[in-house]
């Protein structure tokens, strides 16, 4: 029995929920996100929110029904509020500057990385060591930040590179003579 999935996700005013087409469509202040419907769930709008049930008593239905109450969450706030990432740039020389519908960083290399901004998502830079990513489809923003990360991953003895606001790097002790 799922904890997560027996509650039903509550819809705020403002955002319409559709199911057509084995498809849940949300619209919102912030755009519409869509996502596929499991043959293994049963979905039904109610007035004030969507209740996510399994459609029969398999083990598979119940492994997928915490999941897919999750992402119709995920759907609901990202119309509604929209998810951010924010990555924070440390070293020295190190600097990122977001130019249009690209993302310039300067990591030591001996070339700039050019990142494309894919399409839903923006991407800011208050300053030139921190970026913040915002989106409404939260697997996109998440993902954009994890390749942005890859590029220079946190390291343990100096704490250089590109990490998450928040991250904790475990330090370790340089050699000693």
């Amino acid at each position: 029995m799922s904890r997560i999935g027996k509650k039903p996700v509550t819809v705020p005013a403002g955002i319409t929920p559709t199911i057509e087409n084995k498809q849940l469509t949300m619209k919102g202040p912030k755009g519409t996100l869509k996502m596929p419907l499991r043959d293994e769930i049963s979905y039904t709008i109610e007035d004030g929110g969507i209740s996510v049930q399994p459609a029969n008593d398999t083990k598979r239905a119940r492994a997928f029904w915490g999941m897919q109450r999750t992402m119709v969450q995920n759907l609901v706030t990202g119309v509604s509020e929209g998810f951010t990432k924010k990555l924070l740039i440390t070293g020295v020389g190190y600097r990122a500057a977001a130019q249009g519908r690209n993302l310039k960083l300067q990591l030591g290399y001996s070339h700039d990385v050019n990142i494309d901004v894919p399409e839903g998502i923006e991407v800011k830079t208050p300053d030139n060591t921190t970026i913040e990513i915002s989106g409404s489809d939260k697997q996109m923003v998440g993902q954009l930040a994890a390749e942005i990360r890859q590029w220079r991953k946190p390291e343990p003895y100096k704490g250089k590179g590109i990490k998450y606001d928040g991250e904790f790097i475990f330090r370790k002790e340089g050699k000693k003579k």
